[in-house]
This record gives structure tokens, C-alpha cells and sequence, in this order.
């Protein structure tokens, strides 16, 4: 037989790498260089899919349209036009509907721990030492090559099982023994008796996988929200600004024709020239009145067009057309109570807490369960074959060459500060997550109670800025009347139109805060979904217990 060939070459070879002049970082080496970008190109991109859970829909079929005009021209939105539009178009809701979907994929990873596992290894050698003859004491060489291989499948239960069969086969040469082959099946179960046995320790990381994507869903259920809450606050907001453009544009024409009327009087000579700087003053503050809100009734579309997701940037040069009117009937809310309650079961923020303490509960189970010894029982069985052929080696394993093994591996890290440190860790985040839960209910209770305030004294203030700007209005014909027969001045004409538009615009504000309060204490309550017929996943399931 011969000597392996090549084996003194391969050893130089792995001097002169590892010598140091060779040891040069890996980066460095030339043979490591990739075109990155290139490899991207070729790869092909694999989208992946948004499951229909996680995308909002309406309960009922919506009898508006939901797509947005051609390019040029007006956008006119309801209220629901905005809103569906908003939930169907907004790029930021698109990134966030990922998130689960990546979540998710770790429950699946989990999971493969227990796939079973195909394997196999193929090995070839040969080797050529001297040795001596015991009887004779003569020096003589020995050549041999072997080759083996073994394939076979293992998995690892939810018990704490492993099991694993083998075929294996074996053949070796030698110029001092004739040819052998070997065959051998082989079956071995190991189970651990203390730490990892049981379901309960094993299936953890997949129920904590679980809690993690349903956590990932109300995540994306409260940013839905927050969305849907934005989008109507943005369009209430525009509503506000229109209106008090149409508020500022009357009052500033008021404000021009008593200018007019009293140069004109000035110039007959029935009015001294002092009193047009009042009349003047007026028009000046209506014109910066004016500038103003026309640059937040700006601000205000160029908002909402960006939460409606336009198909590009020209969008933002058009003109949107609010037709829902803010106006509607204040009820007075009655029933704190029943909302806090629903708060308490709808908050997707309070949902996720509840879901991070189940988690952290899980992990004590482990944690526990680490602090015991490892203690594994082990069973190997299997029957060989031998021959001088490989078909011959497997037909000898019907002979009774059968072999067995059985035994116990006990191992523990003396003082065990690693496990007792993270069974440690995990009870404390759990009593501080038990605690974050409390804490988080307070807070939502507290959310609920100043949301109801708001929305109380934002309807109480409707009907008492209703009254002042009736009242605003007796004032103003009052003095004009006054006015007109020589017992007031200009001036206090002017202010009563000024009193009046404050309460016309305060009127409005009333209106719209209104609006925007009910949706704020929707928001508190989670249900901000639910009132405006959007189903989406993450409403209907809750985590028991969990304070």
C-alpha cells in the first residue's frame, strides 16, 4: 500500500497560512472580497404577505369612495371618507403591519426545536506506521485505510426525550489483516430526570413566542388607533381653521364698511378726524387675523394630505374640501363607571402588559427549574454485522450479535450562581412587571376620568359660548344703534364687533373640542375602533387574570 499522498505538501501549506507572516486579519484577504450588491441583484426579492387580520377593515361595506380623486383635482372627505382613507393609504401603518408578521416567524423558529433531524457523515483515512513482533521482535510496517460512515434521525420531545437511530457501516483494509466490514443499527433514548424534564419547562419558549406575537398585535392595534385618533383630530382641526377663515373674512368687511362709512362722515364734517385711526386699527387687526388663519387652515391640509398618503408629492398642492359638519347633539356622559370598566378590558396597551407578566411568569418555570441537577438516564441499543462485503455485513446482522447500554449522567456547578442568579432575575421582573400592570391600570383609570372631564366641559361649553355670542350680537346692534344716533364712538363700536368675534370664534372652537374630546376619550377606552366599525386583529382575545 501506499503512503497518503499529498501530506507533506498539505502541511506546508497550513505552516506557511498560520505563520506570521500569514496571519493577516480575514478581512484582508483578497479571497474573502464579495460584491455585495452584485449577489443582491441576483437575488430575486420574495414579498411577504400582510395576513387580512392585521389589515383594518370595515364590519360593513362602506357606501363612500375610497380612493382619492385623479391628480388636480379637489379632495372632497367626509369625516369616514378620511378615515378609511387614512387606514387603507398611510405608509406608517404599512411599516407597522410587519411587525407581527416578524414576530411571528420566531414562534416557527421555536417550534423547529422539536423537528426531527436527518443527519449523516461519511469519513476515509489511511494511516502507515512500524510496529514490533511480540515473538520475534522483528520491526515490520503496517498500511491500512478505513472508511466509515453513519446517517440516521434524532428528535427532541416535550418530555425531555431525546431519541436517535443510526445505521452505521464500517470497512477496514490492512496489509497485516484481511478485509473487515462492519454493520451496526443503533437506537439510543436519553431522558432527563431533573433539569429540562417535562412539557411544562420544554414548551415555555413557545408559549413566551405566542405572548410575543399576540403582544406585537396590540402593539399594531394601538398604533392603528393612534392613527385613526390622528387622522380625525387632523380633520377636525381643518374644519376649525375653514371655519374661522369664513369667521375672520366676514369680520374684516364688517370692519371695512364702518371704516368707509366713517371717513365718509369725516370727510361731510359730521365726525372729527379722530376717530377713523380706531376704524383703521380695526381693519389692520382683522387683516392679521386673517394671514393668520389662512396660514393654519394651510398647515391643516398639508397635515391631513400627508396622512392620507397621496400617490406623490404633487398631491400636496391640492385643494381638500371637508364636507362633514362638526355640529352635532352633546349627550352628557353618565356612565364613568362602565368606561373605565371597558378600559380596562379594551386598552391594547394594558393587553400588551398583561401579556409581558405572562411572559415573565413562564420564564420563573424555567428559571426554577434550572436550579435543579442535571440528571439524564440513558438507554443505547443495537445489533452489528460484520463480513467481508458490504452487502455481507448487513446480511450477518440477523446473527445474535446484539449489544446494549444503559446508564445515568449527573452533573451541578457547585454553589450554582448562574442559575440562582437568573431564577433571581426572572422573579424580580416578574413582581416588577405585576407591579407595571398595577401601575398601568391606574393610569388608564386616570386617562378615562380626565378624558370624560374634557369631554363634559367641552359640551358645557358649546351652549355657553352659543349664549355669549347671542348675547355678543344684542351688544353690537346695541351700540351701533347707539352709533347711529350720535351717543357712542366708533371705538366701542369697534369692540363690540371685536367682543362678537371672539364669541363666534370661540363658538366654533367649542364645536370642534367637542368633536376632538370624544375621540380623545375613545382613544382612553380602546374603542376607538370599535365606534368607527374598523375590525382589525387584537380585539378578541384578553389574557386572564395577569395584575
Amino acid at each position: 500500500m501506499r503512503r497518503p499522498r499529498g501530506l507533506r505538501q498539505w502541511l506546508v501549506a497550513l505552516a506557511l497560512l498560520f505563520a506570521p507572516g500569514g496571519c493577516a486579519p480575514v478581512e484582508d484577504w483578497r479571497v474573502f472580497e464579495v460584491d455585495f450588491q452584485e449577489r443582491l441583484r441576483k437575488q430575486p426579492d420574495r414579498p411577504v404577505e400582510v395576513p387580512e387580520a392585521l389589515q383594518p377593515s370595515s364590519e360593513t361595506d362602506p357606501t363612500f369612495n375610497l380612493t382619492l380623486p385623479p391628480p388636480g383635482e379637489p379632495i372632497a372627505l367626509s369625516i369616514e371618507q378620511a378615515t378609511f382613507v387614512a387606514l387603507g393609504r398611510n405608509r406608517d401603518l404599512r411599516v407597522q403591519q410587519l411587525s407581527p408578521v416578524i414576530v411571528g416567524a420566531f414562534e416557527q423558529i421555536e417550534r423547529g426545536v422539536f423537528d426531527p433531524e436527518l443527519f449523516a457523515e461519511g469519513r476515509t483515512g489511511e494511516s502507515s506506521a512500524r510496529e514490533t513482533a511480540r515473538a520475534t521482535g522483528e520491526q515490520f510496517s503496517v498500511e491500512a485505510r478505513s472508511a466509515s460512515g453513519v446517517g440516521g434521525i434524532r428528535q427532541f420531545l416535550p418530555t425531555g426525550t431525546t431519541i436517535e437511530g443510526t445505521v452505521e457501516q464500517a470497512r477496514d483494509i490492512s496489509n497485516r489483516s484481511p478485509e473487515q466490514q462492519e454493520a451496526r443499527l443503533g437506537l439510543t433514548v436519553t431522558q432527563s430526570l431533573l433539569r429540562g424534564f417535562g412539557p411544562a419547562v420544554n414548551l415555555v419558549s413557545i408559549r413566551q413566542a405566542q405572548l410575543d406575537t399576540l403582544a406585537s398585535v396590540y402593539e399594531l392595534r394601538g398604533f392603528t388607533e393612534a392613527l385613526l385618533a390622528e387622522t380625525e383630530i387632523a380633520y377636525w382641526n381643518f374644519v376649525l381653521a375653514r371655519e374661522e377663515i369664513a369667521i375672520f373674512e366676514r369680520s374684516l368687511e364688517i370692519a371695512i364698511r364702518q371704516r368707509d362709512e366713517v371717513e365718509q362722515q369725516i370727510d361731510v364734517g359730521l365726525m372729527p378726524q379722530t376717530e377713523a385711526a380706531a376704524t383703521r386699527a380695526e381693519v389692520a387687526l382683522r387683516e392679521q387675523a386673517l394671514i393668520n388663519a389662512r396660514s393654519e387652515l394651510e398647515s391643516s391640509r398639508v397635515r391631513l394630505i400627508r396622512l392620507l398618503n397621496p400617490a406623490d408629492d404633487s398631491n400636496f398642492e391640492r385643494e381638500v374640501l371637508a364636507v362633514t359638519d362638526p355640529r352635532l347633539e352633546a349627550m352628557a356622559i353618565d356612565d364613568l363607571g362602565e368606561r373605565v370598566q371597558l378600559a380596562d378590558t379594551m386598552r391594547p396597551d394594558l393587553g400588551e402588559a398583561r401579556l409581558r407578566l405572562e411572559q415573565d411568569r413562564l420564564e420563573t418555570i424555567v428559571t426554577r427549574n434550572g436550579l435543579m441537577p442535571r440528571l439524564d438516564l440513558f438507554i443505547a441499543l443495537g445489533k452489528s454485522g460484520f463480513g467481508d462485503t458490504l452487502s455481507g455485513s448487513f446480511q450477518d446482522l440477523d446473527t445474535d450479535s446484539d449489544d446494549w447500554t444503559a446508564g445515568v449522567s449527573l452533573s451541578h456547578y457547585l454553589g450554582n450562581r448562574a442559575a440562582r442568579g437568573r431564577d433571581l432575575a426572572a422573579r424580580a421582573t416578574r413582581q416588577q412587571s405585576a407591579a407595571a400592570v398595577a401601575n398601568l391600570r391606574q393610569l388608564v383609570q386616570t386617562e378615562v376620568r380626565l378624558a370624560v372631564i374634557e369631554a363634559e366641559r367641552a359640551r358645557q361649553q358649546i351652549q355657553a359660548s352659543a349664549a355669549t355670542r347671542f348675547l355678543q350680537e344684542q351688544t353690537v346692534r346695541a351700540e351701533e344703534e347707539r352709533y347711529d344716533v350720535g351717543a357712542s364712538t366708533s371705538l366701542l363700536v369697534a369692540q363690540a364687533q371685536r367682543d362678537l368675534l371672539l364669541a363666534q370664534i370661540a363658538e366654533v372652537e367649542a364645536i370642534v373640542q367637542y368633536r376632538i374630546a370624544l375621540v380623545s376619550l375613545y382613544l382612553a377606552e380602546g374603542s376607538l375602533l370599535e365606534r368607527r366599525g374598523i375590525r382589525l386583529a387584537g380585539s378578541e382575545g384578553r389574557v386572564a387574570g395577569g395584575e
